[in-house]
């Protein structure tokens, strides 16, 4: 394993922030669609709830935010105790130890999977170096939450994808933190009902000035650390940034697969020596002739970070962190009802109606009385709330299982068990607020979406490196 990268302040999440659209959508008069929550009286204490021990490996930017980010889990339900901390550059765990008092601190993660206290193991380290420690990890028993893209190369993710869909009894989650969002949860049965009418096409972007690269007094940790500027170990933009909001026009907005992908790339600003765009475009197509137009820069912050999803009879609008939203209605679309209490923002020459989760009546209609948002935190922290509360619930599960007199060596009765344990019904939408706090494993990204995933983000960084179109084979996309 060698150093994650260490670009300063900056990760995933930081690069999809952005500035406010607030004033821009009120020009267009979107109207805003944001979870929102109910004010609750005042409770009791709670003792404290049960703790999963957890095992970070890599701790760059990405790696400090998980433990950011499982510090702040509620402590009176089910939370994780950071047992061990891990990277092989003892500068980057003598910086994290503050964030994890009492943790095992080592440089071998190999020490972390020999810990037989350690339920879980969650994987930042560099993409090209995600596939030994995975499989390694569910091997020896562990849960794991793996970041994203998988793996480098097709084969690293296959392998990874396997090794987990055989490693009956662990959990594994794949890092595509938007999936886990309450917030998009909430969305995606609006967007799927038909209220945006026929889906026409989409665009997203992430635009955000910084040249990704790091430094470091040390030269062998510096060149280790700006693994994501060569191409023999980066998926580019496109892997490591743009595979979030491709997989959500896929999840979200047409429930399917790309088809193909074209993809442009040069590097227009930042000419230091590296071999990896600095800014790209893609197309990426979709069953049903619904093309996302891409774009991602390192060049300029202009615009930010957004996705906007087109329907015939209606457009949506998503900005993340917290994630907001705004339905655009055509002038001959349909009254659905619910807008007549709904709050309306002015984007420019457009109303937008905002998407609220959960609101009354007067909170939808915003001023004073306007409730605040249910789901205020990053998609990371709802991901990781998501992972240690089914890594406690397949324990549970398994528990239950042997203590009724079952064999756990019957492996096809111990999946089927804790399958039908843990895919329970979801909170209707209309109160959403428990679906921040209760999770099933039908609703994490597993290793077959993180897989697609992966693969999508490996074909389209190569078409931007060629700057051709690549068509997506159907087996490319399948773990058989």
């Amino acid at each position: 394993m060698s150093a994650q990268n260490d670009i300063a302040g900056v990760n995933r999440r930081d690069f999809l922030k952005g500035s406010s659209f607030a004033t821009l959508m009120t020009m267009l008069g979107g109207v805003r669609l944001l979870a929102q929550a109910t004010p609750e009286a005042p409770a009791e204490p709670k003792p404290p709830g049960p703790a999963v021990k957890v095992g970070i490996i890599g701790l760059g930017p990405q790696g400090r935010d998980i433990l950011d980010q499982l510090g702040r889990l509620p402590q009176d339900e089910t939370h994780a105790e950071v047992a061990a901390i891990c990277d092989t550059y003892a500068p980057m765990v003598r910086r994290s130890s503050s964030k994890a008092p009492g943790a095992a601190q080592v440089a071998d993660y190999k020490a972390i999977l020999d810990n037989k206290a350690i339920q879980a193991v969650i994987i930042a380290t560099p993409t090209h170096l995600h596939k030994d420690i995975a499989v390694a990890a569910l091997q020896a028993g562990k849960h794991v939450y793996c970041e994203m893209p998988l793996a480098h190369t097709m084969e690293d993710a296959r392998a990874i994808a396997l090794a987990a869909k055989n490693a009956v009894g662990r959990v594994f989650q794949a890092g595509l933190q938007m999936r886990s969002d309450p917030q998009r949860h909430w969305l995606m049965p609006f967007i799927r009902s038909g209220a945006l009418g026929k889906p026409i096409m989409a665009r997203a972007q992430s635009h955000k000035k910084h040249s990704w690269r790091s430094t470091s007094p040390n030269p062998e940790y510096e060149k280790a650390s700006n693994w994501r500027l060569n191409k023999a170990t980066s998926l580019g933009l496109a892997g490591e940034i743009g595979i979030h909001q491709i997989d959500q026009a896929g999840w979200l907005f047409v429930n399917g697969l790309p088809t193909a992908v074209t993809g442009f790339g040069s590097i227009n600003h930042h000419k230091d020596g590296r071999d990896v765009a600095d800014t790209i475009h893609l197309t990426v197509e979709f069953p049903s002739d619904v093309r996302l137009a891409y774009s991602c820069t390192l060049a300029s912050s202009f615009d930010a970070e957004h996705e906007l999803y087109y329907g015939s009879e209606a457009t949506t609008l998503i900005r993340d962190f917290p994630t907001s939203a705004w339905m655009f209605k055509e002038a001959d679309a349909a009254l659905l009802g619910w807008e007549v209490y709904a709050r309306r923002d002015a984007f420019h020459n457009e109303t937008g109606i905002a998407l609220v989760a959960g609101a009354s009546k007067q909170a939808a209609l915003g001023g004073e009385g306007a409730a605040a948002s249910a789901f205020p935190l990053s998609p990371l922290y709802y991901a990781l709330q998501s992972f240690v509360t089914n890594c406690q619930e397949t324990e549970d599960a398994i528990e239950n299982f042997t203590d009724s007199g079952f064999d756990a060596s019957d492996k096809a009765a111990l999946g089927q068990f804790i399958a039908s344990t843990l895919n329970r019904e979801i909170p209707s939408s209309t109160d959403p607020t428990p679906r921040a706090k209760q999770s099933a494993l039908q609703n994490i990204p597993r290793h077959d979406a993180g897989y697609a995933a992966t693969v999508v983000a490996i074909k389209a960084n190569e078409a931007v490196t060629r700057g051709t179109r690549i068509e997506l084979k159907k087996e490319w996309l399948e773990l058989t």
